[in-house]
């Protein structure tokens, strides 16, 4: 009887495709086929094109808006299941609706919470994502989840710039954990920006806590959606004094405005990840691919070793 492991197979969602190719290079394997079903009234079916019986499967998708992206990749877990897949890891490189991992007013629901418990009910055994919006989502899984941070991704690129007078910006108060961690390993300074919002994606005042005469700030956040907040926090630091303002944010959404935002502002360069697709170019933002370290801890989990080295300290 043979003690092999089970074989490592990778499908993705439409929403992942070019991540999803990038990643199985990196790992060395083929991205499996996948066929869709499509009706006409929008419903649609995943059909593996191949045998899953037995391997161990990563899906992979974002799970950004609208709701397709995510029916996908539960409809993709539960085939797996169904079809006697060993072991289904979700790789969700942005986890979707994120924002929504508390109740923070009466009579809303806790989104994150119920897409967790879809995930794990759809069959997957063990998520690996990046950069959550709030690292407690992690608790709302039964299930192993893997945590990355783009941090080892974007630290390199920041060092490389070799800026002189370097300050480190977090957009808000939520985020000033992760610009501290930032600061301890670039051994730099800190700096907080206070904000009240009127609505969603609308700020009616920003107070900057911090000194940013003639420094090089970067700001720091997991994800930029209409860029509302990084641009005003960038035109505010140049009021100040700021030689240059960069912002690095993991997740890309850049919905609304975001790119006219960006373009009008001061801010001199936006640094993303390809987590989400691009449909637009912009000269001011610089796409560094995720894709090496998705595919190495993949890589690991297949061989049961530890991914501690993909963090850093």
């Amino acid at each position: 009887m043979s003690t092999q492991g089970p074989i490592a197979k990778i499908f993705s969602c439409t929403q992942s495709i070019d991540l999803s190719k990038k990643i199985a290079k990196h790992f060395g394997a083929e991205l499996g086929k996948v066929n869709f079903t499509n009706y006409s009234d929008g419903e649609f079916q995943p059909s593996f094109e191949e045998s899953v019986r037995g391997a161990r499967l990563f899906i992979i998708g974002s799970t950004q808006p609208d709701s397709d992206n995510l029916m996908e990749l539960l409809l993709m877990i539960d085939a797996a299941k169904r079809s006697s897949a060993r072991h289904v890891t979700a790789v969700i490189p942005y986890f979707g609706w994120a924002r929504q991992d508390r109740k923070d007013k009466p009579r809303v629901p806790i989104g994150a919470k119920l897409i967790a418990n879809l995930i794990e009910a759809a069959g997957a055994t063990r998520l690996i994502t990046m950069d959550l919006h709030a690292d407690q989502i992690q608790g709302f899984f039964e299930k192993p989840v893997d945590h990355l941070y783009a941090s080892t991704i974007f630290i390199p690129y920041i060092q490389s710039l070799d800026l002189e007078e370097l300050t480190i910006a977090s957009p808000d108060m939520g985020g000033s954990k992760r610009a501290y961690a930032y600061s301890r390993f670039l051994k730099s300074n800190v700096v907080i920006c206070y904000k009240q919002r009127k609505k969603a994606n609308v700020i009616s005042h920003m107070e900057l806590i911090g000194e940013v005469q003639g420094k090089n700030v970067i700001i720091v956040d997991d994800m930029v959606d209409t860029a509302g907040t990084l641009t005003k926090a960038a035109d505010l630091m140049v009021e100040r004094g700021a030689k240059s303002v960069r912002a690095v944010c993991t997740h890309a959404l850049l919905s609304g405005n975001a790119y006219e935002n960006i373009e009008k502002s001061k801010l001199k360069e936006l640094i993303v990840t390809d987590s989400i697709v691009q449909e637009k170019k912009s000269d001011k933002v610089t796409v560094l691919t995720c894709s090496k370290l998705f595919a190495d801890v993949m890589h690991n989990i297949n061989t049961n070793e530890s991914i501690n080295s993909f963090f850093i300290k």
